[in-house]
């Protein structure tokens, strides 16, 4: 073979290498690349799910964050009142926050534990942790009795209940303050704000007596007959 068939041969050689190098180290890049999108859509996934997905409870109760108004127009109704406050359903911590700021022992219950842990950071970051409290509890296995001032970002599927549970153990100088749904039964005190920003502000002392007025409407021997006979 001549010397210029032996340097082509040499060359083609050379070029063959280079693309099966050049094609490898594609290869790698794009595994590296797939590997580290990959491991960012886990990490993304891991940090936001426990943010958007609702924790298991009784009623399904999603994190949706309170907007500015509705915060503005909780603490609006409330700001005649001080004392202990909670919040059902804390969610990210920002009423609880808010309440600390505004004079208020605040407390939150919270069923998901990222939330609790994160309102707890958000708290101590903004120096209100002393006045602060987060708990990683069930609002159904928990007593409000204590508490003077209640906020409560509920559904509608857990509203009648939870009218029943607060009724038997909030003291007579408690309010209520329901957001984005009103309690079914209870009457208004007043609102404040419109849409989904509305907040409906309820008397302890009055749907309370109204459930001790029904309890003994139902305990009086021969009420229902006495009812019926009226219709």
């Amino acid at each position: 073979m001549s010397q210029e068939g032996l340097f082509l041969d040499s060359t083609a050689a050379g070029q063959l290498k280079g693309d099966v190098k050049e094609k490898k180290s594609r290869s790698r890049a794009g595994l590296i690349v797939t590997g580290m999108l990959g491991g960012s859509l886990v990490a993304l996934y891991a940090v936001a799910a426990p943010f958007i997905a609702p924790a298991l409870r009784k009623v399904c109760l999603p994190f949706v964050p309170a907007t500015t108004a509705q915060v503005e127009n909780v603490f609006g109704v409330l700001r005649a009142r001080s004392g202990t406050l909670v919040d059902i359903g804390s969610g990210d911590g920002r009423i609880v926050i808010a309440a600390a700021k505004h004079g208020f022992q605040a407390s939150g219950f919270e069923l998901n534990p990222w939330l609790v842990w994160y309102s707890r950071y958000k708290a101590l970051r903004e120096g209100v942790h002393r006045s602060t409290s987060f708990h990683i509890s069930d609002l159904w296995k928990v007593s409000f009795a204590q508490y003077s001032n209640v906020v409560i970002f509920g559904v509608p599927q857990m509203m009648d209940q939870l009218e029943l549970k607060l009724a038997r153990e909030l003291p007579n100088t408690a309010k209520v303050v329901a957001c984005r749904f009103p309690f079914p039964s209870w009457v208004p005190e007043h609102t404040a704000g419109e849409g989904i920003d509305t907040v409906w502000v309820y008397d302890a002392k009055t749907f309370k007596s109204h459930l001790q007025h029904g309890m003994t409407r139902k305990e009086t021997p021969g009420h229902e007959d006495k009812q019926d006979s009226h219709t």
